[in-house]
């Protein structure tokens, strides 16, 4: 599964990008969230507030419950605005 991180989530992570394989019983978005954050200091900083992350999986804007598998494309951001 790919990862990509975008502007302050990438700061805290330390990563614009990683290959991961989570474990099988990691299928939705709010699993994968919660298997990242446990992976380092880092990456518990970016999830700690979710108000504050949007997601995409494979393009498309994701929920929490939305499924994830293998080879997924998963993009992690802020909540965009415009003005």
């Amino acid at each position: 599964m790919k990862i990509l991180y975008f502007a302050w989530l990438k700061t805290k992570v330390g990563l614009a990008e990683e290959t991961v394989e989570p474990p099988a019983d990691v299928t939705t978005v709010g699993g994968l969230i919660d298997w990242l954050a446990r992976r380092s200091d880092g990456h518990a900083a970016a999830f700690a507030d979710l108000g504050a992350v949007r997601c995409a999986v494979n393009q498309d804007f994701a929920r929490t419950d939305a499924a994830v598998a293998p080879d997924d494309e998963v993009a992690f951001f802020p909540p965009v605005t415009g003005g």
